[in-house]
């Protein structure tokens, strides 16, 4: 399965996933967000695969984040909260499939792209990462509640408030002492290393693969507050006037400054 925007590709039992608009930054449209969900949907029904790896191309960003042109068009709390559900359907969907996944990082790594990064269950980058979630300087919308409960599992409290209130951005070696990803290699050898990780999935025992990554999932699960109880932020900020205006200023390249309304 693939999309001008997706790149679908198996390989020695590897499934690859990679998203294409290095001109954007790999910045997801619907349509992306579509072709990864099937993707996912018809991977765990394959056997012959063992791992999979979803990356960017063009070496600069592996997603930056939601296209903001998508967003024009919310003129009602509804969209809002559609946006987010139909999100969530995706990140979950890649965050309990069946294999293992990893997420191979060049570059930038924001918003919705910092979301689909923590669903994998290893993260492996360049010394050119740029980890975080700068809505609080750029859009002035907010993460989903379960987003939330992800970066706080990821990297605790205080450095998921440096993230979302002082729009910090994590460098490779600030997110490996966090524990954010498993280990920096170099751009020349970053996807041989992470090939032979993924084929050493091969080696394992399927069925303790599958039950660790459910087990743990439960866990996670049961300390994350549901979806609908982030909604009253959800709807007023991205019914905000900020959030309108921050949107016009990167479609249309008005100018304007933070009202808090």
């Amino acid at each position: 399965m693939s999309d001008e925007s997706v790149i679908f590709r198996r390989e020695e039992g590897l499934a690859w996933i990679g998203f294409n608009r290095p001109a954007s930054r790999n910045a997801m449209t619907w349509e992306m967000y579509n072709a990864l969900e099937a993707s996912c949907a018809q991977l765990a029904e394959d056997d012959s695969v063992h791992a999979v790896v979803l990356h960017g191309v063009g070496g600069e960003a592996f997603v930056a984040g939601t296209d903001i042109t998508q967003f024009a068009h919310f003129n009602k709390p509804q969209d809002a909260l559609d946006y987010e559900r139909r999100i969530e359907r995706v990140v979950s969907g890649l965050e309990t499939l069946n294999k293992p996944t990893i997420a191979m990082i060049e570059g930038f790594c924001v918003g919705g792209g910092a979301a689909m990064a923590m669903a994998c269950d290893f993260r492996y980058c360049t010394p050119s990462l740029k980890f975080g979630v700068p809505i609080a300087k750029t859009l002035g919308n907010t993460l989903s509640i379960t987003n939330v409960s992800r970066l706080i599992d990821m990297v605790g409290v205080a450095r998921t408030k440096e993230i979302l209130m002082q729009a910090k951005l994590l460098s490779a070696d600030e997110a490996y002492q966090a524990g954010l990803v498993n280990n920096v290699f170099s751009p020349d050898t970053i996807a041989t290393e992470v090939t032979a990780i993924a084929h050493e999935f091969s080696r394992c025992a399927p069925l303790t693969l599958q039950a660790s990554k459910s087990l743990v999932g439960r866990v996670q699960a049961q300390r994350r507050a549901s979806l609908e109880a982030g909604d009253d932020w959800v709807t007023t900020c991205y019914m905000s006037d900020d959030f309108k205006a921050a949107v016009d200023k990167f479609v249309n390249k008005t100018s304007f400054e933070w009202s808090g309304r």
